[in-house]
């Protein structure tokens, strides 16, 4: 296999996000599937009751560790601790954060409204979603900097077992938090956001300070035109997502694009998806926005298509596409060279350093909730280091 090489744009010793150089690299969007003894006891912590915390940090470590082995075996180049402390991407902010309290029931999606029992069988297939949606009912500000430390140490000892060529931690974006923590005590959106901001800003600089990649997961630039910010009409959603990408801005300006990369989605569920709101219109917004690296659903029947999209935008020379080429919410396994032909086609736009081979989402957004067997996950990982190598050898062979 081709050694890997660092771009940096600055100080020698600064290394910044690792592109294709040699060959098409692969990562995912972050959560993975956790073992029983984490959603046991990650449940415990959220609901409330009493619990071991001694043993609550051991199992943490161990499932961190296990993760970047089951990453490393699946032969993923850019891993991450899976989330594995995080009961929800978005949610576990709470327990970090002053200001949030409660359990605020939401609307059902906007696509799923009209079915009913879909939405029920979905239920009895998956579980009830258990996890709590807070709202905002008082001051923000970051009160437990311990837990990110946790982090970051665990990562770091999961990688000394289990080395890899790079690393990246997720967090929630500004924009994310709002949607899914609805707001009681900002007289504004804006301010609203402005306060998470002040309050996140210290996470985001951790994980980069501690050498790893920062992705900022923005599910709010897309999904929460159906979820979330559903009683806002198009133009204002797209106002609000227009104040969310300068928030985020603002929220890293300490740190170098090149050393982030942000997630948009659609939502990690099966649906309908027929109220999603069309890439071309948000795509604007997402190549304002700072990370270099882009993370985008690009797998599923509902959004393939949008190859077009990025074949038609103005995109910057330092932007890195890493296109979604396996489903998160399917058990199919796909094939690998299907997603040479994918990685092929997006190389063709940006050129082959410019491609990392990615997911459409994570496969476990909320602990103990997905549909996709833990199993069949890292398979299908392993399909897409598989057809990587098959995009490599016909993207170097005819290039040379």
């Amino acid at each position: 296999m081709a050694p890997f090489r660092e771009r940096t744009t600055r100080a020698a010793h600064e290394v910044t996000m690792k592109l294709s150089t040699d060959r098409i690299l692969t990562t995912h969007v972050g959560s993975l599937p956790r073992s029983a003894a984490v959603v046991d006891f990650l449940y415990k912590k959220e609901n409330g009751e009493q619990y071991d915390r001694a043993a609550f940090a051991a199992t943490m470590q161990t499932g961190v560790a296990e993760a970047v082995a089951k990453q490393r075996a699946a032969g993923i180049d850019v891993v991450s601790d899976g989330e594995t402390s995080k009961v929800g991407y978005a949610t576990y902010i709470k327990d970090r954060l002053s200001g949030f309290a409660g359990h605020v029931a939401r609307p059902p999606h906007k696509d799923l409204a009209p079915y009913p029992e879909f939405r029920e069988a979905m239920a009895r297939m998956m579980g009830k979603q258990s996890f709590k949606r807070a709202a905002c009912v008082g001051p923000i500000e970051l009160v437990d900097r311990e837990a990110m430390k946790i982090d970051v140490a665990n990562l770091r000892a999961g990688l000394a077992a289990h080395p890899s060529p790079e690393a990246f931690m997720n967090a929630a974006s500004p924009g994310v938090i709002s949607a899914f923590q609805s707001n009681q005590y900002y007289p504004t959106h804006e301010g609203y956001v402005d306060a998470i901001v002040a309050a996140m800003k210290p996470e985001y600089d951790a994980i980069v300070a501690a050498g790893f990649i920062l992705q900022l997961d923005c599910p709010d630039l897309a999904m929460a035109r159906h979820t979330g910010f559903q009683e806002l009409d198009e133009t204002e959603f797209l106002k609000r997502a227009a104040y969310q990408v300068e928030a985020l801005n603002h929220a890293v300006r300490d740190i170098p694009a090149d050393r982030m990369r942000m997630h948009i989605c659609w939502g990690n569920y099966e649906g309908p998806h027929d109220c999603d709101i069309a890439l071309e219109k948000v795509i604007g917004l997402v190549l304002k926005a700072k990370p270099a690296g882009i993370l985008f659903e690009a797998a599923n029947p509902r959004h393939r298509h949008e190859l077009e999209v990025w074949q038609d935008a103005k995109l910057p020379d330092d932007k890195v596409l890493i296109p979604g080429c396996i489903m998160s919410t399917s058990n199919y396994v796909e094939h690998p060279r299907l997603i040479a032909e994918q990685l092929c086609q997006y190389a063709r736009i940006v050129g082959r350093e410019r491609v990392i081979a990615g997911t459409d989402c994570g496969f476990g957004s909320f602990a103990g909730y997905s549909r996709v067997d833990p199993g069949i996950a890292y398979k299908k990982l392993g399909a897409l280091t598989e057809g990587a190598a098959l995009a490599s050898a016909r993207l170097w062979r005819a290039r040379g």
